[in-house]
């Protein structure tokens, strides 16, 4: 497992599923592992027995509830929000404490064909044989189907219309047609889809409202204050360390802090006292592109460092990941600097430097 680069939810945090299934009082739903409630101890943190339960979504705990609740129902579930509001990360981990197995994906892109949400055929052995279920090729939304699981959609609104109403009569009638053989595949019970959709990517492929009407939907906020983004930051950084061999000491909570108020305030066009209007870049600055800097600053200092992020790592990092459009975003981010940054005292002076020295 070591070598392994990025390992599944139920692979990274099976103890802490075992912990919760052994120690489970609750009632638990057909084809689950768990209760829901222990489900909701998984996602928000908690302790099974002697064994603590480390959060994975730091939010409202109301929405984990209704999300938990919607699949315990026949109901399909659609997570929408801003990129990098743990739509994904919410789903993969809904999913391993449910069923144990997060890895019934469909990546959602312009080139996802129906064949995907459905099936496809082994033509080899559909032309020697002719049609039969050993030729058939199961999507993961088959398998999940015929196993009583849950199937995620990652982007659904990249894919085309006709591949996204691919989905109505499933979510509907909760059986595939198979009209080669003449016959169905109902689903069992435990079957559910889980579907994220980035609402930065509305009007790309706008789903239909027959399709909407047939899931539960819940919009995932962006972190509501500063120490909550920080709080999930340093949370995962601390956890993605752990599966890189990066070779550096993790971020202190300033050098978190600073990147998070950065970020926050440009996203949001203000500064965190209210006082003065920021223009906002192309790019979004989400959280998880905050994770993804400080993950790079790390690699930075641990590469050609001595392990500890500096200034210098970080104004890199931070340049990268601003200056997404060289003419527009560029000048944004040197008002940003000399308006705001260069003004806020001896804490941020040394970052100001450094930054101001790349855009020079």
């Amino acid at each position: 497992m070591n070598d392994i680069q990025r390992m599944s939810a139920e692979q990274m945090y099976r103890d802490e599923i075992e912990a919760l299934i052994k120690n489970e009082k609750n009632h638990i739903p057909n084809g689950w592992k768990m209760s829901p409630q222990s489900v909701l101890t998984y996602i928000i943190g908690g302790k099974a027995g002697n064994k603590v339960i480390t959060p994975k979504y730091i939010g409202n705990k109301r929405v984990v509830e209704i999300a938990i609740a919607t699949l315990v129902t026949d109901r399909a579930l659609l997570l929408i929000g801003e990129p990098g509001t743990a739509k994904s990360w919410l789903s993969e981990h809904l999913s391993a404490a449910i069923n144990g197995d997060s890895t019934k994906v469909i990546q959602g892109t312009a080139g996802t064909t129906e064949e995907q949400i459905r099936y496809s055929w082994n033509y080899a052995m559909l032309i020697a044989k002719g049609p039969s279920e050993d030729a058939i090729i199961k999507s993961p939304i088959y398998n999940a189907m015929e196993t009583g699981t849950i199937a995620r959609v990652e982007e659904i609104s990249r894919c085309a219309l006709e591949v996204q109403d691919s989905l109505i009569s499933i979510l509907s009638e909760k059986r595939i047609s198979i009209p080669e053989l003449s016959k169905e595949l109902p689903a069992q019970k435990g079957f559910s889809i889980i579907a994220t959709a980035n609402t930065r990517d509305k009007g790309v492929n706008e789903m239909s409202s027959a399709l909407k009407r047939r899931f539960n939907i819940i919009v995932l906020p962006s972190p509501q204050d500063l120490s909550t983004e920080i709080d999930i930051v340093n949370t995962r950084v601390e956890q993605l360390s752990k599966n890189l061999d990066i070779n550096a000491n993790l971020p202190s909570i300033d050098t978190i802090e600073k990147v998070c108020t950065i970020f926050r305030e440009i996203r949001n066009g203000l500064t965190l006292d209210g006082k003065q209007k920021i223009k906002q870049t192309s790019g979004v600055l989400s959280t998880a592109e905050a994770i993804s800097i400080l993950a790079n600053s790390m690699a930075l200092a641990g590469s050609f460092g001595n392990g500890t992020i500096t200034n210098f790592d970080l104004a890199s990092s931070l340049q990268g990941a601003i200056v997404k459009d060289e003419e527009k975003d560029a000048n944004l981010w040197i008002e940003y600097l000399e308006n705001v940054m260069k003004r806020r005292g001896s804490e941020w002076l040394e970052l100001y430097k450094e930054c101001r020295n790349l855009n020079k």
